[in-house]
């Protein structure tokens, strides 16, 4: 992207681009368990671009 802040809809396509890729490859996930690659991140990039608006750690 070109410095365009991403929206909570634009993380989320990519959240589910990305699981959708790794379960295609990965061998150790399951729909119950999930390897430590395989976890899903959008929980994460929404809490740290809330953090980063409003300048806290």
């Amino acid at each position: 992207m070109t410095g365009k802040k991403r929206s909570l809809y634009d993380l989320y396509m990519a959240a589910a681009a990305a699981v959708r890729e790794h379960d295609a490859t990965c061998t150790t996930c399951s729909p119950t368990a999930r390897c430590a690659t395989g976890r899903r991140r959008l929980q994460d990039d929404h809490l740290t671009r809330l953090r980063a608006k409003k300048g806290t750690p």
